[in-house]
């Protein structure tokens, strides 16, 4: 308290400096790591004036102290809370310093961190490329033990609506994918067996072609193939054979319809006049 009253007027004068983005950002921390939950985190924010909107309580709730903890800094909730934290941070286009500051780990750490993670990653894609292409059985694994999964079921379970919306965002694009995956490979199955198909179809042309390209069986007789068959009614004949046949009954006065059967009669007064001219050169 001020003793003298000028020394007081004088300082309600005095230029005030405000506090830097990055001492708020250093008392958040130093606050988290004693707060009680999260509620707890958000009154003592709200009560020294700092930032308590959702990206700063999401930055913060890894630091909240386990339970039975002593509350002393540098004892976080849990290291896998602060790796994933730092992975989403990383993959949120971060900078190491803001991840480092977030996490508490090192710039070594959270480069080791991420090289793990896309190890991992690109060894699931090599896996799923070899399952499609059939050269090599995947190896079996649990939701448990997948990487991806284990980010989705973290972000889905964050307490910030931000990640958790993203989190709905890549299972739903997830999901197409799957089901593209799913059409293409019954797509590609479909067309194999079409190829398939199309080789025994003109394996068995070739077959067919074959057997008519080939000898007659020698039990027939040429003469007798070749002989048109002359019974029933009009049976054997050709359309233009039966033309015939009309326009000659009509001129030697037999009586025919212009369609139709021609009468087995007339027929056999047919051949009985055209082979006997035959008969007589002989």
């Amino acid at each position: 308290m001020f003793t003298d009253w000028q020394q007081a007027l004088e300082s309600e004068g005095l230029p005030l400096t405000p506090t830097s983005t990055e001492q708020e950002a250093a008392a958040a921390r130093v606050t988290a790591r004693r707060a009680h939950g999260k509620e707890d985190l958000v009154h003592l924010l709200d009560a020294l004036g700092l930032p308590g909107d959702d990206t700063t309580l999401t930055t913060l709730l890894p630091l909240l102290p386990s339970e039975g903890d002593t509350g002393m800094p540098d004892h976080p909730k849990s290291p896998a809370a602060f790796e994933a934290m730092a992975l989403s941070l990383y993959y949120a286009d971060a900078s190491a310093a803001d991840i480092t500051a977030a996490t508490g780990l090192s710039e070594d750490a959270v480069t080791t961190l991420v090289n793990a993670q896309e190890a991992k990653t690109e060894a699931m894609l090599d896996a799923g490329e070899q399952a499609r292409t059939g050269t090599t059985p995947p190896p079996e694994t649990t939701e448990a033990d997948d990487p991806v999964e284990q980010l989705l079921a973290w972000a889905e379970a964050h307490p910030a609506a931000g990640i958790r919306n993203k989190a709905a965002r890549v299972r739903s694009v997830l999901t197409e994918l799957t089901a593209r995956r799913a059409a293409d490979v019954a797509q590609r199955k479909a067309e194999e067996r079409v190829a398939r198909l199309k080789v025994a179809l003109e394996r068995a042309q070739q077959q067919l072609r074959a057997v008519k390209a080939g000898p007659r069986p020698a039990s027939i007789p040429a003469a007798a193939e070749a002989a048109p068959i002359r019974s029933g009614l009009g049976s054997g004949r050709t359309p233009q054979e039966l033309a015939a046949v009309r326009t000659w009954a009509r001129a030697t006065g037999h009586a025919v319809a212009g369609k139709g059967m021609v009468p087995n009669k007339v027929l056999q007064a047919y051949d009985a006049a055209h082979q006997a001219p035959s008969r007589k050169a002989g």
